[in-house]
């Protein structure tokens, strides 16, 4: 295995890391999202006509509905947090190794880019990645 090809399995590994970060955070979104719409026939007022004199206030649906959002976002706030430092850490070391090695930041494309001009120098000729053609039909 040679080094451009390890840099680019590592880069690869470490982007998959932060995929699978970012979709645990949008499961969480979605959770929230989907609690959210279950509860929302509970918040819409119970009497829609003037009740004293007094007509509905619009207002209050809104904030029944950001007071429940915030407590429910509030229970899961711990693991978002957690979540989001961990996908701070990783976009930093992807940045630190992509610098380290010369790439454009979170682009495999760029580091097989960088294989095939280090195998070019070398003097094997293999397809460009514009060349590599897949032809199913």
């Amino acid at each position: 295995m040679s080094a451009s090809s390890d840099t680019v399995i590592r880069l690869s590994r470490m982007e998959e890391a932060r995929r699978q970060i970012q979709r645990q955070l949008d499961m969480i979104d979605r959770q929230i999202t989907r609690r959210m719409t279950a509860v929302i026939p509970q918040l819409k007022p119970q009497h829609t006509c003037y009740r004293r004199g007094r007509p509905p206030n619009p207002s209050a649906f809104l904030e029944r509905y950001r007071a429940n959002l915030a407590a429910i976002t509030a229970e899961r706030q711990p693991e978002i947090d957690a979540l989001s430092r961990k996908l701070a850490r990783q976009d930093a070391a992807i940045a630190a190794f992509c610098q380290r090695h010369g790439l454009t930041q979170g682009s495999l494309d760029s580091a097989a880019a960088a294989s095939d001009a280090a195998r070019d120098r070398a003097g094997v000729m293999a397809p460009s990645r514009s060349q590599r053609v897949c032809d199913h039909g």
